[in-house]
């Protein structure tokens, strides 16, 4: 069995970005340990000229330049990767996957969320988004969703049997520098903690409100990207926040990152849309008490201890309960611990990537195995 794999559709290793990247990463290292080759497209630096090859730990990695930004430099690094990989047999947009499709190539394809259904999209973006998910549908060998009700939605377009489940996993965090809490003026179980992009279908400014309602004597740390001003809804969630809300900007460190969950008294999930959320997971890691928007995909991820808000009035009254009730809270992080240990460690999701990936080559499909594109923008704008 020739075990060469491709992983396009990120902006690279190592992550220094998002969940996607970090998976890639994790995937990558995963399996050069188990003697695959692997190689990972990486999109180089903004005025970059030079394409250049090199290895990362054992993964073969093809720096891409980057000619411009936007929706147009990523569409035009992913159609670079595209026929770079297909050039070189190997197995982001997901409409340039029917090129490798007709040169032969197998793709498994990761669908990652609904992004068409997002609110930050202009109609015109949001009809692009659409096709390229339904293209995506059609040409990839196999599809992977990270959610059952991704898997749902998908079987709306092709046949279930095309489908495979594997949620995002994430790391147990057990332990962590108490100490990283002073630097941002916190106490260990005396804060909150929300990590996402500031956007309206993450409910940022409904949990800013919520917890602005009444002094906490705690405070709330919001993550993310540093907020604008010439930006209308960064103004408006910053305009709603009371003193005890602190925006620290992006950390990507994990080390921070892993102490500033653990030791919160809470972590806040708003996200309306989507699978199996990478923060979420890394939250339910670090066995913290969830509060989370009411949906079908954070229920499943985040289980039924967790609470669910659908409204401002509902997010103040489960802080205010948490920031009160020691006990619940104990109960809420077991739970949570119980949950994250059900299978979403990433021992279990990446081997089960591999399971795939093998069983897709022992079908007698040109072992030159494409994975991992996803059908959303790599950069998240278009």
């Amino acid at each position: 069995m020739d075990k060469t794999i491709a992983i396009l559709g990120t902006r690279g290793i190592p992550a220094s970005y998002g969940g996607f990247e970090t998976f890639a990463e994790r995937l990558a290292l995963y399996l050069v340990e188990r003697g695959w080759r692997v190689t990972v497209y990486c999109q180089g630096l903004e005025g970059d000229e030079i394409r250049y090859e090199d290895m990362w730990k054992g993964v073969h990695r093809i720096v891409i330049p980057a000619r411009r930004q936007g929706a147009l430099g990523t569409m035009e690094f992913d159609w670079r990767c595209v026929r770079d990989a297909a050039e070189r047999s190997h197995y982001n947009t997901a409409v340039f996957c029917l090129w490798l499709r007709l040169m032969g190539v197998t793709n498994l394809i990761n669908m990652d969320g609904l992004e068409w259904h997002r609110q930050k999209w202009r109609f015109h973006e949001r009809a692009w988004l659409w096709a390229n998910e339904r293209i995506g549908c059609w040409v990839g060998n196999h599809l992977i969703a990270d959610h059952p009700a991704i898997a749902d939605h998908l079987a709306t377009r092709v046949k279930r049997a095309k489908i495979t489940t594997i949620p995002y996993g994430g790391d147990r965090v057990d332990r962590s520098d108490e100490t990283t809490l002073e630097r941002y003026g916190v106490r260990s179980d005396n804060y909150g903690i929300v990590i996402a992009r500031p956007e309206p279908e993450n409910s940022i400014l409904e949990i800013v409100q919520a917890f602005s309602k009444q002094r906490r004597d705690a405070k709330l740390v919001v993550l993310g990207v540093f907020y604008s001003d010439r930006n209308p809804y960064h103004n408006e969630v910053v305009n709603a926040a009371s003193e005890e809300v602190l925006f620290v900007g992006p950390i990507y460190e994990r080390s921070t990152l892993n102490a500033l969950r653990q030791h919160a008294r809470f972590y806040l999930h708003g996200h309306r849309v989507g699978g199996t959320n990478p923060s979420l997971v890394e939250a339910l890691g670090a066995g913290n008490a969830v509060i989370a928007h009411d949906n079908v995909f954070n229920r499943w991820v985040a289980g039924s201890h967790a609470r669910f808000f659908d409204s401002v009035s509902k997010c103040e009254e489960h802080m205010s309960a948490l920031l009160g009730n020691d006990e619940e809270v104990a109960v809420m992080r077991a739970a949570t611990v119980a949950q994250f240990e059900s299978g979403l460690q990433w021992e279990r999701v990446l081997g089960a990537y591999e399971v795939l990936f093998r069983k897709h080559m022992d079908m007698g499909e040109r072992p030159r195995v494409r994975a991992l594109a996803r059908s959303e923008p790599v950069d998240g704008r278009l």
